[in-house]
């Protein structure tokens, strides 16, 4: 492995939601332009939004369109009056996640999602899916922005978990920001290039290791290298 990861000292898995376990993407497109159209801004296409999917959406709408902080805040209330009830569900998991998973219960690892999505929509995803059953811990932000940045919760996460050997954990993600959190918590990281990020993205914020698909994903995982 070209990593040098012992992944049979790894007895922790750390999961990201979005773009890592589910594919959002069209939910999560289409609640952007939601309320994007409030501000009377109007994009051609859905792919623009995908820069939306895994960073706090606060900073998203300050960065990619020059809101202030206010702005931002109304920015996300619009947001999540589309997804609270339509966009969370035009989501799906992405092919092999829930065979996998099934496979690592069934070898007693132990499997937290950790994720800047509000934990209220990351458990309403995970029982949709029927993934629920698999993770001893879901820990995301707050409705009222409280621990959106990843490096808080995945620290969160371990002080709730109560892990006190670090190199027992791997995070596994598809961003820049699930990479350099678990940096910021000192443990490894997996970066998953089904997801949004790319390559480069994920290498420069200093993956461990980054894998093509679920299914190299589940060998690493399982340990067939």
């Amino acid at each position: 492995m070209q990593s040098g990861i012992r992944m049979q000292h790894k007895e922790v898995l750390m999961f990201d939601l979005d773009g890592t376990l589910t594919d959002p993407g069209v939910g999560i497109t289409k609640s952007v332009k939601f309320a994007l159209d409030y501000f009377g801004i109007h994009t051609e296409s859905l792919k623009e939004h995908y820069r939306f999917i895994g960073p706090p959406l606060t900073q998203s709408f300050m960065k990619y369109y020059g809101f202030t902080e206010e702005q931002a805040q109304i920015g996300v209330e619009k947001y999540r009056e589309y997804f609270r009830d339509i966009g969370i569900f035009e989501n799906e998991p992405y092919q092999g996640i829930g065979g996998l998973l099934d496979c690592l219960s069934r070898i007693g690892r132990r499997m937290i999602v950790a994720t800047s999505k509000p934990k209220v929509f990351a458990d309403r995803i995970l029982e949709h899916f029927d993934m629920m059953r698999y993770f001893d811990l879901v820990c995301g932000s707050e409705l009222d922005g409280t621990r959106v940045d990843k490096g808080e919760v995945i620290s969160y996460a371990l002080d709730k978990a109560d892990i006190a050997h670090l190199s027992k954990v791997i995070m596994i993600g598809d961003r820049r920001h699930d990479i350099i959190g678990a940096k910021e918590a000192g443990i490894d990281s997996i970066g998953v290039l089904y997801g949004y990020g790319s390559y480069e993205e994920l290498d420069e914020a200093g993956a461990t290791l980054v894998v093509k698909s679920v299914e190299e994903l589940g060998n690493v995982l399982l340990g067939r290298n």
